[in-house]
């Protein structure tokens, strides 16, 4: 893929946001209003979807592998680079067929991202682990999963009616 000077800085700005945002979102105590380990907002997949929207899967991908890596160097544990990865492919790859259904707005594609990204981190639990006991944690996090992919297709179509008159979207 070959990216002009203004798509790559463009990506660049987006993934710095996305990392931004997921450096946010260890800083709210999330565990104080959902008492489900593990559990998290997913603020960093609001860039995701709006990538995916506004600039395509390929460069929705690019984003998303470098916030992946760069995550987990800055973190210092790049053993949850396999978690990262696992998630954001799974749910990117979902996010990237059911966006072109018609009928499904941007609430259906960010659910069925979130949910796609908690099945991707579970196949990489039981990787890592070596047993399928992490499936039963999976109904669990496919329920939390519905809320917080609401969530995000709520703010990005905010951003999306926000944007709307701009020449940014218009491409």
């Amino acid at each position: 893929m070959k990216l002009t000077t203004k798509e790559l800085t463009v990506c660049a700005l987006l993934t710095a946001m996305a990392l931004g945002l997921s450096y946010l979102e260890n800083l709210f105590p999330l565990s104080l209003a959902v008492p489900v380990p593990g559990v998290k907002l997913g603020l960093a997949n609001i860039v995701a979807v709006f990538a995916l929207y506004a600039l395509g899967a390929g460069q929705a991908f690019l984003i998303l592998f470098a916030r992946c890596l760069l995550g987990s160097v800055f973190a210092g544990n790049m053993s949850a680079f396999i978690f990262s990865l696992f998630g954001g492919v799974s749910a990117m790859a979902v996010m990237t067929l059911l966006s072109h259904l018609r009928g499904l707005s941007v609430y259906g594609v960010s659910a069925g991202g979130a949910a796609a990204h908690n099945c991707g981190q579970i196949a990489a639990a039981m990787l890592t682990l070596g047993s399928t006991a992490p499936l039963y944690y999976l109904p669990v996090l496919l329920g939390v999963s519905l809320l917080t992919g609401g969530l995000t297709g709520l703010v990005c179509a905010c951003l999306f009616r926000g944007l709307a008159s701009t020449n940014f979207m218009k491409g």
